[in-house]
Formats: structure tokens, sequence, C-alpha cells
């Protein structure tokens, strides 16, 4: 047998090969381990973070990544940037009827090895299988919980803080569209897609941080005005601060896409006070992911919404778009 089949979804034996041969061989855990109808958890802390998402990506591998991958970064993230450090994560999969078991495997695979890599366990899944045509080949739910070590609010932000970004925006939106094979263009560009555990969790000890969010549909603008107007206050963008690979710039101008808009799955956005700003730089730095981590802005009680300084001077109001330049990123 190479692909599924609509019993491996029916809760019988070829829902239990299916487990054992594929998902156990890379994803385990002593949690995981009985295959109950749910996981016992011990959690030191009173605090709790508790996060959900559902990744509908096409097409399922791209450049740097697959929905495997991206699925577990994702949730980690989701946790990190809420003060949490992840500890644990459920996982949904909804297969079509066809779907090749190699293919499966690959992404159990990728999956496995991400959870590893950001020490975080799975304790829990479930699987259903949909006739064929019925979905896209794979849809993935997750569920994380975390360990809140430092709680940031959205009010700790005040005016004059500074706004940071970890590195170079639009990497992922860019991957993703050139792996549409929509567009005759041979590049480089591969997905950040990356857990940000590492690099965010020093943070969590550090006098000045404020806020932090990871910008992924939508990229770096809808979060900023997202939080321009949740906060009342305004924000000034410098664009000749925000770091964009050349090829990224090159290809969004060709296509007519802004950087500012498109979607990072590696990437944070960080607000610290005016005073630790360069603290905060000197300990992303030091990590990979945080090489090219910058000063973008800052926030401001002076003025209404996200004002981006262009580089040639000018200045121009940036709003949320009607709908994302390119839908089912993540």
């Amino acid at each position: 047998m190479k692909q599924i089949e609509i019993g491996h979804g029916s809760g019988g034996r070829l829902t239990r090969d299916l487990i054992k041969n594929i998902f156990l061989k890379y994803i385990n855990s002593e949690e995981l381990d009985p295959l109950e109808d749910a996981a016992i958890l011990n959690l030191r802390h009173q605090r709790t973070a508790f996060t959900t998402d559902s990744y509908v990506i096409r097409p399922l591998f791209f450049p740097g990544g697959d929905i495997g991958k991206l699925s577990v970064c994702g949730t980690v993230n989701d946790l990190v940037v809420s003060g949490a450090v992840p500890r644990y994560v459920s996982l949904g999969f909804i297969i079509e009827e066809g779907f090749s078991l190699e293919s499966l495997e690959q992404i159990a695979k990728s999956i496995g090895e991400a959870a590893k890599d950001a020490g975080i366990r799975i304790v829990t899944g479930d699987t259903k299988v949909v006739e064929k045509n019925k979905c896209d080949g794979m849809y993935i739910n997750t569920s994380g919980i975390g360990e809140v070590m430092r709680a940031m609010p959205l009010s700790n932000i005040s005016d004059g803080d500074a706004i940071i970004i970890t590195g170079t925006v639009g990497d992922h939106g860019t991957s993703i569209a050139l792996a549409r094979e929509e567009f005759s263009i041979e590049a480089g560009v591969q997905s950040d897609c990356a857990a940000l555990h590492d690099l965010l969790t020093p943070l969590f000890e550090t006098d000045g941080i404020k806020w932090m969010r990871d910008p992924t549909r939508g990229g770096l603008a809808t979060v900023l005005v997202e939080l321009s107007e949740s906060l009342g206050y305004g924000v000034h963008l410098y664009e000749d601060r925000v770091p964009v690979r050349e090829d990224v710039r090159f290809i969004s101008d060709m296509l007519g896409y802004d950087p500012l808009y498109l979607a990072n799955e590696g990437k944070a956005i960080v607000i610290t006070s005016g005073e630790s700003a360069n603290k905060v730089l000197e300990i992303l730095k030091r990590h990979p992911l945080g090489n090219n981590a910058a000063l973008i802005g800052k926030v401001s009680s002076k003025c209404k919404g996200v004002r981006l300084k262009t580089r040639i001077g000018g200045e121009r109001l940036l709003d949320m778009l009607e709908e994302d330049m390119l839908p089912r990123i993540c």
C-alpha cells in the first residue's frame, strides 16, 4: 500500500497501522505513548499559555520547509511571543484519500525533527481521512501549551518605545509565491520557517521588554496597524531600516508585492523601552536567527496610525489590506 485510503481514518486496524508505522516512528513522547483519548500533563507553573492554529498551506512542500515543520514552528512561536516556554503540542491531521504514504512519512519526519529541535513534546493527536478531491492533500490542526514566564500585555507599551524586527521580512511569502509555479522565476529564496524559542526566551529576563508578536499573515505592516489601532498610539516606521533581502525586494517589485505585507514564519516584532533597545539588539544578534535584527521604528503618542518614512524622504500612511496578497501561506 503506497497511498492513503478512506479506511486509514476509520479508527480500525488501518488507522492503528498508520499511527504505528509512520507517526510513532518519528513523533513520540511518554505522554503520547499510551495512545489514550487525552494526555496527562505536568505543569509546574500556575500561569499557562494555550494556543491553537490550523495549517492549510499550498504547496505542502516548499523551499525551507513543509507543512509539518511549519505546524510545529508556528505553534512554538505563538507561545514564545506570548512570554511562554513551549511544552506540549497536539496534532490533528485531515488527509485526502490517495495521498502518498511516502509524502506523509516525510511530513511526519519533519514534525518529529522540528519538535525535538524546539524542545517541545507532542502528546496527543488525531487522524481523519476525507474522500479524494475534498481537501488539498493534507491539513493540520495544532494546539500548544506553554508555561508563562513573563506576561507581556499590550498595556505595557508606552510613548517612545522602540520597535525591533528580528530579521529580514517577506522571505516566507516570497518563497511560497515562487513554489506555486505561477511565475517563471528562478530564485534561491527560502522560507524563514523556524522556531524562535532559543532566540526569544533570553529576552524574558531582560529589562525593558514590553511586547512581542510574530508577523505571519499580513506581515509586518498588518501587525503594526493592528497594534496602533488597539493601543491608540501611532507608530513611526522607517523604510530604510527594515531589513529586506535584495532578491525578495527584486521579486516583490517585479510581481507588485510589498514586502511589508508579506508573511514571515521565523521572525518576531519586539517592542522594548528606548533605553533597553541596544541591549535587546545585542542579545538577538548573538543568535544566528537574529543576525539581521534591526531597530525599525518607535511608538508615538503624537500621531495616529502607522506612518512610514520612505527611503526618498516622504511619508505614507499604512493600512490593512482588504485581503492577503497571498492566501494560504500557512
